[in-house]
């Protein structure tokens, strides 16, 4: 037995957020019996975070990515919503008290994409070329291997961001793969970055389900959980709790399914990419055993890089 409807979903305002909320939405109805009547299972309630008022200064001025969901786990403390749905690697590592992440939908494609108008790879931009990004940890990783790059700032919803490679602010940009394909964009990426090679956000290309540990809907949600997803996101939000990441912390984080073991590959760089700390492990596919590698790992990089972590 399901809790009475309506679940009232939280979300932020941008066209990506309003997406992923839909599709949760979608999938809430349709569990619901209420497949013909979305808006009367689960509306949607829009909220405004600092993060989306504040676009023309860094991330890591600001005080970092609790930017993008403060506003909503208020909302959610204050019973204002039921469930908030969060692009997990917005997500702070540790939750305020009383939230809990009920459910981890299927993951969407980790991966970061490289898009250009002129260019298929970071290989190819010539030499001094204008990268965009908001991620310090993109921002390193691109000059790790290409160091003559300029890099500029590009914050923005994922439109207003095409629309400045369109006009010609940038040579290139990276995104998330998840994001444009959410959107039906998919095909503006030239390549993607191996995410082996360049460890993604933690958590990247999930959605989180976030609800408050007392509320009467957190079993029920619990049964979207994917348990594939759940472990690869355990072993990289160990990684990312270990280094108490933010983003003044240029870190990524990647674990794969390998039958039943998990693999995971953790690196932090210095903001200009020329230090790379990088470790690599294999644990059951177990969420507590997939966390406990991501600890190990992400403490050993802490040890050796100790004050050199912090932009």
């Amino acid at each position: 037995m399901s809790p009475t409807p309506p679940l009232r979903i939280g979300t932020r305002k941008s066209l990506l957020a309003r997406t992923q909320a839909g599709h949760i939405q979608a999938e809430i109805a349709r569990r619901l019996g209420m497949a013909d009547a979305p808006d009367q299972a689960a509306p949607l309630i829009f909220i405004v975070t600092s993060g989306d008022r504040i676009q023309d200064r860094p991330l890591m001025d600001l005080g970092g990515k609790s930017l993008f969901t403060k506003e909503i786990e208020r909302a959610l403390l204050d019973d204002e919503i039921d469930l908030a749905v969060h692009s997990l690697k917005d997500v702070p590592a540790e939750p305020p008290e009383g939230l809990v992440i009920a459910a981890l939908p299927p993951r969407e494609d980790p991966r970061d994409a490289f898009l250009s108008q002129k260019f298929d790879s970071l290989q190819a931009l010539p030499e001094g070329a204008r990268l965009g990004t908001a991620s310090l940890r993109r921002q390193a990783q691109a000059l790790a291997v290409r160091p003559d790059l300029t890099i500029e700032s590009l914050r923005g919803n994922v439109d207003t961001r095409l629309r400045r490679l369109a006009e010609g602010d940038f040579d290139a940009i990276l995104l998330a793969a998840a994001g444009l394909n959410r959107l039906g964009l998919g095909d503006r990426a030239r390549g993607f970055l191996d995410p082996w090679a360049a460890p993604v956000a933690p958590g990247q290309g999930a959605l989180a389900l976030q609800c408050r540990a007392d509320s009467p809907w957190a079993g029920w949600i619990a049964r979207i959980n994917d348990p594939a997803t759940e472990a690869c996101v355990a072993a990289e939000r160990g990684a990312l709790t270990a280094l108490e990441a933010n983003c003044r912390t240029a870190m990524g984080a990647y674990a794969r399914l390998d039958g039943d073991h998990i693999e995971l590959a953790v690196e932090a760089l210095t903001p200009d990419g020329q230090t790379r700390w990088r470790r690599e492990g294999r644990a059951g596919a177990d969420p507590a055993s997939a966390r406990a590698l991501g600890l190990a790992l992400g403490a050993s990089i802490r040890d050796e890089a100790g004050d050199r972590l912090i932009a």
